[in-house]
């Protein structure tokens, strides 16, 4: 990124009118989607299903067949799985 010292008028007018329209654009959406922010776990919950949660145990248990797997690919000389 360009430091502001280093930019001209005509540039740096741009630059704030380019951020007002984006930050426009962004009041739009928001008043669009909610103030939930239309995330995927909102509309999960309006639907009557609760968010999934997944215990530590559980969590660890993924994270060890993880590396596990990771490390037979590594061992097979693979870089992805």
């Amino acid at each position: 990124m360009t430091n502001l010292p280093e930019l001209s008028v005509k540039q740096l007018r741009r630059a704030v009118a380019l951020r007002e329209k984006i930050e426009s654009l962004e009041a739009k959406i928001t008043s669009i989607m909610g103030e939930s922010g239309g995330s995927r776990a909102g509309a999960r919950e309006k639907a009557g299903q609760p968010k999934r949660k997944v215990s530590a145990a559980t969590r660890a248990k993924l994270a060890a067949k993880a590396k596990v797997r990771w490390a037979s690919a590594k061992a097979a000389g693979r870089s992805k799985l």
